[in-house]
């Protein structure tokens, strides 16, 4: 406590410098992109989107080359994400992984020393067995994760 009445200068700010998102073109992660762009207005915080997604391998890779790759989807969510930094007036940047969601997630939240991590809640059925990558990414990470339903 100081007894001075001085000001002490304090290294750092209030409030979170740099947000994660996950996004994949889901309504809730598109809800929690949304979300995330309004924190870091409110904030005054930079925004790094992330839409990570596994490699297609075996039979299926020869039928996804001709149906799907993703590009399109990475194309259209980059899009979004720099409409809405222009829009809200927030530094952001849109990062494209072709690996686990979920490690990717935490990596580069770990890499860029993030505030938080946000993500959409899950609406898949599979994930009441298996986990969703929302309640993974917080068992990994090392800083909060905000699940938006």
């Amino acid at each position: 406590m100081d007894t001075t009445g001085a000001a002490r200068f304090e290294l750092g700010s209030d409030g979170p410098s740099l947000l994660v998102v996950g996004v994949d073109g889901s309504d809730t992660s598109l809800r929690a992109l949304h979300y995330a762009f309004g924190l870091a207005r409110r904030q005054r915080s930079v925004l790094v989107a992330v839409f990570a997604s596994m490699p297609i391998t075996g039979w299926d890779a020869a039928f996804a080359g001709v149906w799907y790759t993703g590009e399109e989807l990475a194309e259209e969510l980059r899009a979004a994400v720099m409409a809405l930094s222009e829009e809200h007036h927030v530094a952001a940047e849109f990062l494209r992984a072709r690996r686990d969601p979920v490690l990717t997630l935490v990596e580069v939240a770990s890499a860029r020393r993030a505030d938080a991590i946000i993500l959409g809640a899950s609406k898949a059925l599979s994930h009441k067995l298996f986990g969703s990558k929302a309640a993974r990414t917080i068992r990994r990470s090392r800083c909060p994760v905000i699940v938006v339903p």
